[in-house]
């Protein structure tokens, strides 16, 4: 399955390289903001959304010029030459956000190189004030024998006057993980920019364009104009005008044919294609077009939501059977977007509910006709088990739904039920229905912990717990952090 993640891309690719420690991508491709918080403000300030405050701060975090100095501290620990460098910039008169900005790059790419395969390719997308310090990082993570192109992206714009010449171009660095990479290579035809068709051209027999050309032993040899000149490092390619029938609004959207270009040349059909800057999604685009696999990842949901809506434009809706969403949302918006994704993706969707925020675990035996999605166990003093069992709804609900679940919790006798839900779909009689099935062993503990339990996505994202007996929230607390599944009398009762 291709796919679709949210979260900060060092989490997602320390996670993905403890699961594919040989590496298993054929080729990366990323186009990191250059000035973070312009580019990523233009994109919140644009978003008609309420709740982007988590978002900017989320994306600033990561970028910050104090929690830098964390990840200084955990590249001492895997690569001392990238510290020395990164140690030595900040020593300097480098300014703070500069020595930021590389450290936040530094451990990034240190991990792409490690989710590469051996035959695989890193495309580095970059503006001239920041490329000759990436190039450093890079020659370090994958060595200078490695280097393949500094590759020159120009480009025509108009811009205000200034005591400069106009910036006109875009750097992208390319290096392969060994000598092993992946590269096609591709031909421009002849007289394809400049349409000369002058005396030296004939045409053969078959109607087709060629000349003749001299070798410096004087020997002539046939150049025809179908076969075309190897590309070379400066490519003039248009930047996205604003009538362009591609262009999102996004504000660093890079066209197509760039990535064509990438793409093309250092993968074949069938290969995973990943960008972990994922954006607006051009380099996903190009990789469906292609016939690629991908994944992506953008800490933004806005931004996944640009990708979904693209992929859609172009595919149509059946597109989204094709990929699965993954991560941790950080905001009620990320997390509706998570629960609409596909079947697959509402799974994730539980599975966020139940291990990350409430710190459960999932019923592997959930079936289509019924059941609960997760469960928590505990032992009370007198070693006693019980359980609090999880029911996960991502769209509509409505009594009916609350009191199927209540009569699971009574065929399982479970201490607690919890129901979660988005907070618009709870009713009134779905309150009413759960405040009837009473409360948790009221006359031992002398509270009311009600034994049925409605709570929202938005007040677990605000931190909101399971309301139980102080006496048990050490032991609840304790079971976060434990995964395993612990056996309760009659867990898995036939339905």
């Amino acid at each position: 399955m291709n796919k679709l993640y949210f979260g900060d891309c060092l989490d997602i690719l320390k996670k993905l390289n403890k699961e594919h420690p040989s590496g298993f991508i054929d080729l990366i491709y990323i186009d990191p903001p250059f000035n973070s918080k312009r580019n990523y403000n233009i994109l919140f300030e644009n978003a008609d959304l309420k709740d982007t405050k988590a978002q900017k701060e989320a994306f600033s975090d990561t970028w910050s010029n104090v929690s830098y100095k964390d990840t200084l501290e955990e590249l001492k620990d895997i690569d001392l030459d990238l510290l020395a460098f990164l140690e030595s910039l900040d020593n300097n008169r480098i300014s703070k956000s500069a020595v930021s900005y590389l450290t936040t790059m530094a451990i990034r790419i240190y991990y792409m190189h490690k989710v590469l395969k051996d035959t695989g390719s890193f495309y580095l997308h970059c503006d001239p004030t920041m490329s000759h310090y990436l190039k450093i990082l890079c020659d370090l993570i994958f060595k200078v024998t490695n280097f393949r192109n500094e590759i020159v992206w120009c480009y025509r714009r108009y811009t205000a006057i200034s005591k400069r010449f106009q910036r006109l171009h875009d750097v992208i660095l390319y290096y392969a993980k060994s000598n092993k990479s992946t590269f096609n290579q591709l031909l421009i035809p002849y007289g394809d920019k400049s349409g000369k068709m002058d005396a030296h051209y004939r045409q053969d027999e078959d109607g087709k364009w060629y000349r003749w050309q001299k070798r410096k032993d004087q020997e002539p040899y046939k150049i025809k104009l179908s076969e075309g000149v190897r590309y070379g490092d400066w490519w003039d390619i248009p930047i996205i005008n604003a009538s362009a029938k591609e262009r999102l609004g996004y504000p660093t959207q890079k066209p197509e044919a760039l990535l064509e270009i990438i793409v093309e040349a250092s993968s074949n059909k069938g290969d995973l294609v990943a960008d972990f800057f994922g954006g607006c999604g051009t380099t996903i685009s190009v990789a469906q077009k292609l016939k690629r696999n991908w994944l992506a990842v953008d800490i933004s949901h806005l931004a996944i939501g640009l990708i979904e809506r693209r992929l859609i434009k172009s595919y149509g809706k059946t597109i989204k059977n094709t990929y699965e969403i993954d991560g941790l949302p950080k905001d009620i918006s990320s997390a509706k977007q998570l629960a609409e994704g596909t079947s697959r993706g509402r799974l994730k969707f539980q599975d966020w509910i139940i291990e990350a925020m409430i710190g459960g675990v999932h019923n592997p035996r959930k079936t289509a006709d019924g059941g609960w999605d997760g469960h928590l166990t505990f032992e009370l003093p007198n070693h006693q088990k019980e359980i609090i069992i999880i029911e996960v709804k991502s769209g509509n609900v409505n009594v009916k739904n609350l009191r199927e679940f209540v009569q699971v919790i009574n065929k399982q006798k479970a201490a607690i039920g919890v129901f979660v839900c988005f907070e618009e779909k709870v009713t009134k009689p779905m309150r009413l229905e759960a405040k009837d099935a009473g409360y948790y062993k009221k006359d031992i503990f002398g509270a009311n912990y009600d034994r049925i339990q409605i709570m929202t996505v938005e007040k677990l994202l605000e931190g909101e717990e399971i309301k139980m007996p102080n006496i048990l929230t050490t032991t609840f607390k304790t079971a976060k952090g434990n995964k395993e599944n612990v056996e309760h009398p009659g867990l898995f009762k036939d339905k």
